[in-house]
């Protein structure tokens, strides 16, 4: 059986994908452990070459990518061949850490003991990528985990197969053993029976999911019934704070990127802006200036920064949340109404407070709120008023101020002077409270991807007391 994934925008079908179900699941899983077996034990330079050239095989599958992601999610050709880039450079410093897969030494108080910390690939690693960047999120779920040595199982979003099964056709390309990059794709419908058999399937060792904090929540209790660990990077809600002695300007543009790259729908968008008293005025009226200059249009056009939304539930969502800060004193700064369906334009609500639904629900679509605080302990006060704690920034002109002030954001990530979507293949990512736990990305990426073990070598005969 198929299913089939709407373009968003022009209602006709954008691509076509096989619907399994879970009986199917066991298959798959019993093909990943072979392949384990085989990858596990090439050497870290031969796992190097062959991840190497599935990253110049992504690469060559520009255009493809493009005509998937327009079709699939509406997303812009710059949002498309961002993800590539990055998403190449993942599979590179994926491929440049084989060899950085170290171990320890320890001293051992056992005379004529050689004792040692080793790290070791788990087995089979179940990837689930979501359809908001999906090359990005859907190489990093399983990049890392190969170059552990693991094979691997990517569950496709059912919002891209199409795009997430060309990471796997690259993958293919780049000679992989049988059965080492896997990949399952599934009917809406089926989403919930298909994840849940591939969680309890006994070949299946770790899950990595990026997603929204409902669903991680019921795959960390699935997979808990099998004390299977799982690596969780959830919603977000990130503020940028902005002090009085901040540039405004770049303060502007970092704000009008985080928060309506790919229409806001990042899990790093900038969704409130807090802004101290002092210069909040003069701030609204720049950024208000700078949003009204991006419009938003047809994304196979090509002539807009904004390009459509996933689906029309989005746009709904965030209306109401506008529509609730409204009726409760916000401001509307910028907006507009939603064109052919889900061509949404940015949207900016003034004076919002945490009485509203847009300072605490996430959007994940083209709205931000403007938040006054009274002063920098105020404005941390605000920012820390959140469930969500995944990506943050601090502006001001003053280092040592802002350096402090990130330090005290309760957020797994936090930039000074810079927007708060920014992300490095080598960089340790991932966030806190309920944006999730554990971390992607460079050395930090090995330790959940990989088995710690302690093996000891007794050089001496043994003394024992009995």
């Amino acid at each position: 059986m198929k299913f089939e994934r709407i373009n968003p925008v022009t209602g006709d079908v954008a691509s076509t994908a096989e619907a399994m179900k879970a009986g199917d699941i066991p298959a798959v899983t019993a093909k990943a452990a072979k392949g384990f077996a085989e990858w596990s034990q090439m050497g870290p330079n031969a796992r190097r070459a062959v991840l190497m050239k599935a990253a110049d095989a992504l690469e060559s599958k520009a255009d493809d990518f493009i005509d998937a992601m327009m079709g699939e999610i509406g997303a812009t050709e710059g949002w498309v061949r961002f993800n590539l880039a990055l998403a190449a450079g993942m599979v590179r410093e994926a491929a440049a850490i084989t060899t950085q897969i170290n171990g320890e030494i320890i001293p051992s108080d056992k005379p004529g003991c050689l004792a040692m910390a080793m790290r070791e690939p788990v087995g089979v690693m179940l990837g689930i990528a979501p359809w908001n960047a999906p090359i990005i999120l859907g190489v990093r779920a399983i990049a890392v985990p190969l170059a552990c040595g693991n094979s691997v199982i990517l569950k496709a979003s059912e919002n891209c197969p199409r795009t997430h099964a060309l990471i796997i056709e690259a993958f293919a390309e780049a000679g992989f053993p049988e059965g080492t990059v896997n990949s399952v794709t599934n009917a809406p419908a089926d989403a919930g029976d298909v994840v849940g058999a591939l969680i309890d399937a006994p070949e299946v060792k770790r899950i990595n999911f990026t997603g929204s904090t409902k669903v991680g929540k019921i795959i960390a209790k699935r997979a808990a019934e099998h004390l299977k660990p799982v690596l969780l990077e959830l919603g977000g809600k990130a503020p940028l704070v902005i002090l009085e002695d901040a540039d405004l300007d770049e303060a502007v543009k970092a704000a009008a990127f985080g928060a309506f790259m790919n229409q806001g729908q990042i899990c790093m968008s900038t969704e409130r802006i807090i802004v101290v008293d002092a210069v909040a005025d003069e701030f609204a009226k720049r950024f208000k200036e700078k949003v009204s200059s991006m419009p938003v249009g047809d994304p196979r056009e090509g002539k807009t920064p904004l390009g459509a939304v996933v689906d029309r539930a989005t746009v709904d969502h965030c209306q109401s949340l506008i529509d609730d800060a409204l009726a409760n004193g916000a401001e509307q700064l910028t907006g507009g109404e939603t064109t052919q369906n889900v061509l949404m334009p940015a949207h900016v609500i003034d004076k919002v407070t945490p009485g509203m639904k847009l300072f605490r629900d996430e959007s994940f679509g083209p709205v931000v709120g403007v938040i006054r605080a009274r002063d920098l302990d105020h404005a941390v006060e605000l920012a820390n008023d959140t469930q969500y704690g995944l990506s943050a920034s601090v502006f001001t002109k003053d280092v040592a101020k802002g350096l402090e002030t990130a330090r005290r954001i309760q957020s797994g990530i936090c930039h000074v002077n810079g927007p708060t979507v920014h992300d490095e293949a080598q960089m340790p990512f991932g966030g806190m409270k309920a944006s999730g736990y554990g971390r992607f990305g460079g050395k930090a990426g090995i330790d959940s991807f990989t088995e710690l073990r302690w093996v000891t070598v007794d050089t001496k005969e043994g003394h024992y007391p009995i």
